[in-house]
């Protein structure tokens, strides 16, 4: 069974804020679920992400342009 993470949770693996972590899920840097009010990250999927280098998802990451 896949471990599901908090924000608190990443954001602590992470060394950064939740409310950072909220945005990057926003900007798509970050890939989480939304259970009720609550998202909730891969544990596998994040330590992918982090050996990975931190990278943008496909289709994540864009500046606004507006």
């Amino acid at each position: 069974m896949k471990r599901l993470l908090t924000a608190t949770d990443v954001a602590e693996r992470l060394g950064i804020t939740e409310d950072a972590i909220y945005r990057l899920t926003r900007q798509k840097v970050l890939r989480g679920v939304r259970i009720g009010r609550t998202i909730s990250f891969d544990e596998h999927a994040l330590e992918e992400w982090i050996q990975k280098g931190g990278q943008a998802w496909n289709g994540g990451w864009r500046k606004n342009t507006r």
